[in-house]
């Protein structure tokens, strides 16, 4: 379990006991990210429903507020990166390398994160109004297998957080996660659209950046959770 721990450290402004990390545990802690995302599911979703039960507009807030707060808005920190990154990729790779390395944020990021905030309240607001609780809950967790599907398929942009992960994830763990990605479905049918989510996202990364990094996984993250709200929405609103 401690890798469990290491991995809410990470993804998380959660508190937990002060422990000692190796380079391999943090690294081994990939594997757990998907469990992370389930306890920053079911956080989100609670402050969706206590919200919800002054009116959807406040449960959508208070869902996104929990959303941010939790997970310290590392994975926004990642979008806005690839957003800058992408917007200097028509020039060359060393700018987009150097503008992936600035720890300025440019106009693309600032537009880019506005945007994603902007949807996922949307989105919230409408599953809230719905009573999709359970949706809410497993979407983080559905997400934070991209990463480690990224990790084995996508070559290092750099040297760098991203490729710490390199090679960390075992197919057992795909199995393990798989399972329990489709027995998560059978709650949520929406997150059958997941696999397509991380295909889509891995083949953007190499077309246009040109492998994954850690500004890859956080994007690909957030991406991924308002895709698949979108997803949930539609599955509500056709069934």
């Amino acid at each position: 379990m401690k890798g469990l721990l290491i991995a809410v450290q990470f993804l998380t402004r959660l508190p937990t006991p002060r422990i000692t990390v190796t380079g391999d545990e943090f690294a081994a802690s990939m594997r757990w990210f998907p469990a992370v995302g389930l306890i920053v599911g079911v956080l989100v979703a609670g402050a969706g429903w206590a919200g919800g039960r002054i009116d959807p507009w406040t449960g959508a807030l208070a869902a996104l507020l929990v959303w941010v707060a939790v997970t310290g808005a590392l994975h926004l920190d990642g979008l806005g990166d690839i957003a800058d990154a992408n917007g200097a990729a028509h020039k060359n790779r060393d700018r987009l390398l150097a503008v992936l390395a600035d720890p300025h944020v440019g106009s693309f990021a600032v537009v880019t994160i506005a945007l994603q905030l902007i949807a996922k309240l949307v989105l919230l607001h409408a599953l809230v109004d719905r009573q999709e609780f359970v949706a809410i809950a497993l979407i983080p967790f559905a997400a934070r297998i991209g990463p480690l599907v990224w990790s084995r398929a996508l070559p290092d942009l750099h040297a760098g957080l991203g490729s710490r992960f390199r090679n960390v994830v075992r197919p057992v763990d795909f199995a393990i996660w798989s399972a329990l990605l489709l027995a998560a479905a059978w709650a949520s049918p929406s997150l059958l659209a997941a696999p397509l989510v991380f295909l889509l996202w891995g083949w953007w990364l190499k077309r246009k950046i040109g492998g994954i990094s850690g500004d890859g996984h956080g994007a690909g993250i957030e991406l991924g959770e308002s895709a698949l709200l979108a997803t949930a929405l539609l599955v509500v609103h056709l069934a």
